[in-house]
């Protein structure tokens, strides 16, 4: 095994700090994934004082989050000095009863009498921003379309919810702060293969060739906890891109395993894996010959040690390989296996 054989500068992934005594809240600083109405869209961002996002025509400041759990609930309203988010409070109202109890039954309404020609809502444009400036929330704007809609009582219980979650998204839109996970960016199946048949757990020497942005070596990273090292390395002069890693929310044990991005490893790590070999491998690079990768990365490994290589076309073997039954269609293919001493490196001592 060698490392001068190997063209490929190596790097330890690149990682933030972050400091927070509460990992279940959000703090200045941290990445969040805001779900706006239920998944319509998907925003990643960064809290600072001046970060905003942009929900239909208004630009709203994310201020508010800072210092609430991840899972909280906000909506949008006016108040005098503009747009803002609220942080929503749930609690079950005889109203939600009322509306289960009649899901349950059946139903004699039907929408063929009804005709959409723009005239059924008594409420117009003017009207709404009236009512915005007198200080309505965005679900009071919702019931008052309702109550002046001429067919809102003849729709059947399906249209009515259609019509109700319609007006919500664009009166009184809905966004949840979510905390950022290595399973939002890549397929659950994919990602939690590529961990487990890799053998990814603490204290461990993982080898990674990461061209899917960084989620593959954020994971690995967030799999280890602050234990062991990820070497995440490339071919060639080209540094692949690792952006997605800056998003993890690394906490500081975590990143004192880490290095500058573009920087080397220390010769200390070098020199043990050199001796020692990594004790596991995870390949996720769609651009490159699978069979060059194995020929290269390969001696790397410790003896025994497990490697899993993802790909989106892989060629199995006539009679000897088979797809793995647990993954659903399209989401590519992964190659594992162990790396055995042959007898020929036996005798070299290799």
């Amino acid at each position: 095994m060698s490392f001068q054989s190997l063209t490929m500068p190596v790097e330890i992934v690149p990682s933030e700090t972050a400091e927070n005594p509460n990992p279940r809240t959000a703090w200045e600083g941290c990445s969040v994934l805001l779900d706006i109405n239920d998944g319509d869209r998907l925003v990643f961002a960064r809290l600072t004082p001046s970060t905003t996002v942009k929900i239909g025509d208004k630009k709203l400041s994310l201020r508010p989050l800072v210092g609430c759990p991840f899972g909280s609930l906000f909506r949008v309203e006016t108040g005098p000095k503009g747009a803002f988010l609220a942080r929503v409070v749930s609690t079950p109202t005889a109203d939600d009863a009322k509306g289960e109890e009649f899901c349950v039954k059946d139903e004699v309404r039907d929408n063929r009498a009804l005709v959409d020609n723009n005239k059924a809502q008594g409420l117009s444009g003017e009207d709404i921003d009236e009512m915005r400036r007198e200080g309505a929330t965005g679900d009071d704007i919702v019931e008052a379309l309702i109550a002046n809609s001429s067919t809102f009582e003849n729709k059947t219980s399906f249209s009515q919810e259609k019509y109700r979650l319609r007006k919500q998204k664009k009166y009184a839109p809905k966004v949840l702060l979510r905390r950022p996970f290595a399973r939002r960016f890549l397929r659950v199946d994919t990602l939690s293969l590529l961990l487990s048949l890799a053998n990814v757990s603490a204290y461990s020497d993982v080898l990674v060739v990461d061209m899917v942005g960084g989620i593959v070596t954020g994971a690995v990273a967030e799999r280890l906890g602050g234990t062991g090292y990820v070497c995440n390395t490339h071919f060639g002069t080209k540094l692949y891109s690792t952006a997605i890693v800056r998003i993890f929310n690394s906490s500081s044990k975590v990143s004192c395993r880490s290095a500058n991005p573009g920087r080397q490893a220390s010769l200390e790590a070098i020199k043990s894996w050199k001796q020692n070999g990594f004790t596991s491998m995870i390949v996720a690079a769609p651009e490159l010959d699978v069979e060059s990768i194995i020929q290269d990365l390969l001696p790397l490994l410790s003896y025994s040690s497990p490697f899993a290589i993802y790909h989106q076309y892989l060629q199995v073997l006539p009679s000897r390989t088979h797809p793995h039954m647990q993954m659903s269609a399209f989401g590519g293919y992964i190659l594992s296996g162990i790396r055995t001493c042959s007898s020929v490196d036996c005798a070299q001592g290799n």
